[in-house]
């Protein structure tokens, strides 16, 4: 089902999932609504999942500020890609159903980045808490400044549409985590750079994930064992696959969820997966990755922390 409403020539699509979450998604379009209501230059597109809680009902009441698609059923990170598909805009912002701009500066500012820097691909945003404190992970770079980074947070980032297409936007057979690991490193390979843009600031109100704990064990497990089977190197390829599979065990026990891993493992290690050779500059852009998969570097971390 597609409800359509949108101005007629958009810079800035903003697209963002909805699942089951409906006063989070009633927030993110209040926000959207007061901050879009003077712009003509962007465009707002809300994808539901197959909810059941009436956050689809909420939406199609709303098509005076969006267009909305339903998709059915819960399709994952592929429902994002239904709504990357219906995008006009030269730029995509993608949210999630508990994200939002801070302000219109940050809409602004993506779109100025991105028209005056065209070696850039996709701009990375700064996530913050409600009390405007930075969320920082290790996919951004480790100083809250302007600069390159080596990925960016699914839930606030900005990317040329046309770019997304080429990369056929996310890897729908993931279904959940570890979609944006793969995205920068398209976006990479594709010759575009990542920037990440602290001015561009990004809430991410962060509740507690009702998410069964089988997700967290067996969507990570499989979906990282198939990057390093498809990007690193051997002999590293060897030592990460098993470093991450005995990650992923030790996840597995903690949750309870062994019988899970077990069909992650299945899957992650006889799944084809295309060999895709990085150059050596790019290989090293990926050190964080690798050491975010490496035994030996996550007990030197918990090591680190005990003391």
């Amino acid at each position: 089902m597609h409800t359509q409403t949108s101005p007629s020539d958009p810079r800035l699509s903003v697209v963002f999932l909805n699942f089951n979450r409906v006063e989070e998604t009633r927030h993110t379009v209040e926000h959207l609504r007061g901050l879009l209501q003077a712009r003509q230059d962007v465009e707002v597109i809300a994808v539901d999942n197959g909810s059941e809680d009436g956050t689809a009902e909420f939406l199609l009441s709303q098509t005076d500020v969006l267009q909305f698609i339903q998709t059915g059923e819960n399709l994952g990170i592929a429902g994002y890609n239904q709504g990357f598909k219906q995008a006009c805009g030269d730029y995509i912002l993608v949210l999630d159903d508990d994200s939002y701009p801070y302000d219109n500066e940050c809409l602004d500012r993506l779109i100025e980045h991105l028209d005056e820097h065209p070696q850039v691909g996709l701009v990375a945003c700064r996530i913050e808490t409600p009390q405007a404190e930075a969320v920082m992970t290790w996919h951004l770079p480790q100083q809250d400044v302007a600069g390159a980074s080596m990925g960016f947070i699914g839930c606030g980032f900005a990317i040329r549409r046309e770019l997304f297409a080429h990369i056929a936007w996310y890897p729908e057979d993931f279904f959940l985590y570890q979609n944006e690991m793969e995205v920068a490193i398209q976006v990479r390979r594709a010759s575009f750079e990542i920037f990440y843009e602290p001015r561009c600031r990004v809430v991410h109100r962060g509740l507690p994930s009702d998410r069964p704990n089988w997700r967290r064990v067996y969507y990570p497990t499989r979906n990282t064992v198939w990057l390093l089977r498809r990007y690193a190197r051997f002999p590293d390829k060897l030592y990460l696959i098993i470093s991450r599979l005995c990650i992923g065990l030790a996840r597995a026990i903690q949750s309870k969820t062994l019988g899970w891993y077990v069909r992650a493992l299945k899957e992650a290690l006889f799944t084809p997966q295309p060999h895709c050779p990085l150059p050596p500059d790019l290989r090293h852009e990926l050190q964080a990755f690798w050491e975010q998969n490496s035994l030996y570097h996550q007990l030197k971390k918990w090591l680190a922390i005990q003391k």
